[in-house]
């Protein structure tokens, strides 16, 4: 008698026996036309075999219907902000369509079959990691794109079943923002088949809370359009929207209405239509709505595989959020690097924290900014707290050093008060030597635009994110009682914390609202560009 146990590799053998003996079979009843794809097949490139391998060598796309749905589902990635023409689903129903004719050579329907696929395959591809490769558009990209493996058999299935679009749906980056971001992106394009939204002609002067103006009604309508106004439920019933008389009032409910688009595109929230709002909103549909595919486009890139917990920079937006293990979300206002001194987009792990840090001065801002400064005044350094050191970390005199040549001295600034990291930094290992940090030019996290720092993060209430962090990761610390101590040391995290640094223009905002964000880094335009730039087959 055969045990439970011992029937497990028995049934492994008899399966690959079967398997074995269906395709001899497969290969003895094999079409005129699985022969000669069976020809070509060992030309071409991995994925398009293993694709093969997984139909047993059969034809994928023979019939006139699975043809047209398949052109049907590429037609339906401009929901995803692709370009559909680059798949030329018109061209591959019409190539069907000319082979279906008497006396086609079954070489020419595997090779147009072989052909069907590998379009198939970069659709998926691209939906799923994305159309660019960001390396090609950011020498300084350190993300890794972790999309996992396609599932071969399932697309194979959805092919049969003539539902192509069961099989991008399996791609297709699941994450909420995502979907929600295909949802901006139709909302948008539908606001520009109906024409899209008035622009506003230039202002004498700003337009404040009360005042008269020929221009007002155009604004309502402009915010109505994009749903920033506010109507109550009862009002919507009650088929009225009580509003001045006066339809040229400034009136609060418009004031409530611009200060919801600005809080919306990182604007003063002050209910102003001054200049940088006139512009915000005077930015065509179509300019919108090119600013969701791009950002759909870095979704793809990045939102695949994502930890339960992590720490993710949203640079453009200047915010930085803490997904913890017990599901809630904590969130704070950030400095990020000015446009030439970018914070770098890139995935790496919180290590350690340095509590009452030193400063090492980094090589450009010693170059750039400190050198100077010292030329002119060598007493800038005792002012600073900043000492002079050989490569071996051995003080020198500054009055021995030729600060027109000073070599390789390295620049360390004194922990304290006036240190610009503060009491803390959060560590994690990167090439570029940036990290999020305390700082005590806390007056700056009350600007809207702050793209103001030479690369690192700044984070606002810092203190809590990094007591967070010890206490989510079982390291038993106290951050004040060791800040208070005064003394300069390194604290190892007992887990280490995903950590990263995106660039997002668009996003969804906490109610599931489209938030835009200044391209403070301009970029992109540059990425629109590639998205854009047609396909070579």
């Amino acid at each position: 008698m055969t045990s439970a146990k011992g029937l497990t590799p028995l049934i492994v053998v008899m399966g690959t026996l079967l398997s074995m003996m269906a395709s001899a079979l497969a290969a003895q009843d094999a079409s005129p036309v699985a022969n000669a794809l069976a020809e070509q097949l060992s030309t071409q490139e991995d994925m398009l075999q293993d694709f093969y391998a997984v139909r047993q060598g059969r034809p994928a796309w023979q019939e006139a219907e699975t043809v047209g749905s398949f052109a049907a589902a590429l037609r339906s990635l401009a929901a995803d902000g692709l370009n559909p023409q680059d798949y030329r689903p018109d061209a591959l129903v019409a190539a069907h369509r000319q082979l279906g004719g008497e006396g086609s050579a079954p070489v020419d329907q595997a090779r147009f079959d072989l052909q069907a696929s590998r379009v198939l395959l970069t659709a998926l591809r691209h939906l799923q990691r994305g159309k660019v490769d960001p390396h090609q558009i950011d020498t300084d990209w350190e993300v890794p794109i972790d999309a996992p493996p396609l599932d071969l058999a399932a697309v194979s299935r959805a092919v049969d079943a003539q539902r192509v679009e069961q099989a991008f749906a399996l791609v297709r980056p699941s994450a909420v923002p995502y979907e929600r971001l295909r949802a901006g992106l139709a909302r948008y394009r539908y606001i520009a088949r109906l024409g899209g939204w008035p622009s506003l002609p230039p202002l004498a002067q700003p337009l404040r809370p009360g005042d008269l103006n020929e221009q007002v009604p155009l604004l309502r309508e402009r915010l109505e359009i994009g749903d920033d106004m506010d109507v109550k439920v009862a009002e919507l019933f009650a088929g009225v929207t009580p509003r001045d008389t006066d339809s040229r009032r400034y009136d609060e409910r418009l004031v409530a209405a611009v200060k919801r688009f600005q809080q919306r595109h990182l604007l003063e929230v002050d209910g102003i239509v001054g200049p940088r709002t006139l512009e915000a909103l005077n930015v065509p549909v179509a300019e919108r709505i090119d600013q969701i595919r791009v950002n759909l486009e870095r979704a793809r890139w990045l939102l695949h595989g994502l930890p339960e917990t992590f720490v993710l920079v949203d640079i453009a937006g200047y915010r930085v959020s803490y997904f913890r293990p017990d599901g809630t979300t904590w969130q704070s206002r950030i400095v990020v690097g000015r446009p030439y001194r970018r914070t770098p987009s890139l995935r790496s792990e919180i290590t350690h924290l340095t509590v009452n840090p030193t400063w090492t001065i980094p090589p450009t801002i010693r170059r750039e900014d400190v050198l100077p400064k010292i030329r002119r005044d060598l007493g800038y350094l005792q002012r600073n707290n900043i000492s002079v050191l050989n490569d071996a970390g051995r003080e020198l005199d500054p009055h021995s050093i030729d600060w027109q040549n000073p070599g390789n001295v390295m620049l360390r600034q004194d922990a304290g008060p006036d240190n610009p990291l503060g009491q803390v930094v959060i560590r994690f290992p990167n090439d570029h030597m940036v990290y999020l940090h305390d700082t005590p030019a806390q007056q700056l996290f009350s600007r809207d635009q702050r793209a103001i720092s030479s690369g690192c993060i700044r984070v606002e209430n810092v203190m809590t994110l990094v007591q967070l962090l010890l206490d989510d990761t079982d390291t038993q610390r106290d951050i004040r009682a060791l800040v208070a101590k005064g003394e300069t040391r390194n604290v190892p995290l007992e887990r280490h914390v995903p950590v990263i640094l995106h660039y997002w223009t668009a996003r969804v905002g906490e109610e599931g609202e489209l938030a835009f964000r200044p391209d403070i880094y301009d970029r992109d335009d540059e990425l629109l560009d590639a998205l854009d730039r047609p396909l070579t087959w």
